[in-house]
């Protein structure tokens, strides 16, 4: 029973203390409000999941808002249900199995829901996205790409959309390749893809952050690109128009240390002016294999980026301090609309570190804060 969070059974099942440790994690994680940063701070302050979900109400209140709704028992059950009933199984962010470069970064889903291969998450990967509507030539070249990378035992990892995210799964399929999908891991998306979809799940492995039958929404696909990036030692951007999702996926590689490749097209071609404007930027120019390679090797695939630990073990919880009301008026007179670094309210409030973390925890639990990329907050409405 429950294989979907605990696959061992028998003697050497995990202890009941540990199961019910990762109900209170997808509790937690599932509860409005918290985001990735929020349950991550909130592990490190408490110590555990069930530890944190007590103390959100009077978090929540500190910060001039309602307690969020914290998703009951029976809610979980029945979403654990689903992801058995789909062939899944959950990956917890600090136990064993969770991928470790995803692990490294500072977004990473406190779960994931995999169907698949799981082991292909730990050889080298290399996102490969591109346009929707990409030109006939794009995509064989994506394709075959795909495969000769394959080949040669690396993982393509894509976003399962129209266009050169199908030609990468394609072209990788034989060797494995990892799809990641913006709604629910029982949704297909977009419909033609049905049978590719499950092609991946028998050969490859589907990686999902929302509950099943969750349909995607337009704020799904900037998550979904976010681990795409978080997955991968390099992201490959085949074609891509200006302000596209694919450059989206290229800026979240660039803000996690991962390397950024493109391929170049001409430059009167808009789906090509993208890519273009990343290697003018600096991202390095990709016209095969071997130049994809070429930008791995300086990653040993075989260093452990990330404690498997880390993110929130059953360690004891970090002394962190706890904010007074001139602290809270203090960083609240330096929120806006405007999203601020988090540093800089530090700099001018002239508060330590632990306590603006604390006020903006506090805030973010009551629904009054927005994180940003770059570690930069706003207040919400």
């Amino acid at each position: 029973m429950h294989g979907a969070i605990d696959e061992s059974t028998g003697p050497g099942a995990a202890p009941r203390a540990v199961r019910e440790d990762r109900f209170a994690r997808l509790r937690l994680m599932r509860t409005p409000t918290v985001g990735p940063v929020t349950y991550a701070q909130l592990l490190a302050r408490y110590g555990t999941a069930a530890a944190a979900l007590e103390a959100i109400p009077d978090m929540a209140r500190k910060g001039g808002g309602k307690p969020p709704a914290v998703p009951s028992r029976a809610s979980v059950e029945k979403e654990v249900a689903a992801v058995e009933a789909a062939g899944a199984r959950y990956l917890f962010l600090g136990l064993p199995g969770y991928p470790a470069m995803l692990a490294a970064t500072n977004a990473a889903p406190p779960a994931l829901i995999v169907r698949g291969h799981r082991a292909l998450l730990d050889r080298p990967v290399v996102g490969m996205v591109g346009a929707r509507n990409a030109s006939a030539a794009a995509c064989r070249f994506a394709r075959g790409l795909a495969a000769e990378l394959g080949a040669r035992g690396v993982t393509v990892a894509s976003g399962l959309a129209r266009g050169i995210d199908t030609a990468a799964h394609q072209g990788s399929l034989e060797a494995g390749t990892v799809g990641v999908i913006a709604g629910g891991i029982d949704v297909v998306y977009p419909p033609e893809n049905a049978g590719l979809q499950e092609e991946i799940a028998t050969r490859g492995v589907l990686v999902a952050e929302q509950p099943p039958g969750v349909e995607p929404r337009a704020r799904h696909f900037p998550y979904r690109n976010r681990i795409i990036a978080g997955l991968a030692q390099a992201v490959l951007v085949v074609e891509a128009a200006p302000k596209s999702g694919s450059l989206i996926t290229a800026r979240y590689a660039g803000d996690f240390g991962r390397e950024v490749l493109a391929v170049p097209g001409s430059p009167l071609d808009p789906r090509a002016q993208g890519c273009n404007q990343l290697i003018r930027d600096g991202a390095t120019l990709v016209q095969s294999a071997d130049d994809v390679l070429e930008a791995l090797r300086p990653i040993d695939p075989r260093v452990a980026l990330a404690d498997p630990s880390a993110g929130g073990g059953y360690g004891a919880p970090r002394v962190m301090a706890d904010a007074d009301d001139a602290d809270r008026a203090a960083v609240l007179e330096l929120l806006g609309a405007t999203a601020v670094p988090i540093d800089e309210i530090v700099r001018q409030s002239q508060r330590p570190p632990a306590i603006v973390q604390t006020v903006l925890l506090e805030l973010e639990l009551a629904g009054r804060l927005a994180r940003h990329a770059g570690g930069q907050v706003s207040l919400e409405g």
